[in-house]
């Protein structure tokens, strides 16, 4: 399952790091930060509610906008 993380507050490099390692080091997630869009893009290989992603970028320092899942082509 795919999700995309709106976001808020990120500035810079070391912003989308610091985001990226917080959700990386959640068990099942693999997660790549988008600065300009201020979006997180999140692959989980096992169920992992959104509450735990959204604390774990909070507690890096970060605000969350929304969660939503990602799409396939089209919409599908």
């Amino acid at each position: 399952m795919k999700k995309v993380m709106e976001l808020k507050g990120l500035s810079c490099g070391h912003c989308q790091k610091r985001v990226e390692t917080a959700l990386n080091a959640l068990d099942g997630v693999s997660a790549e930060v988008n600065l300009a869009k201020q979006q997180a893009i999140i692959k989980l290989n096992k169920a992992v509610d959104d509450q735990t992603l959204r604390s774990a970028v909070e507690e890096a320092g970060y605000e969350v906008v929304s969660i939503s899942e990602k799409k396939g082509l089209f919409g599908r």
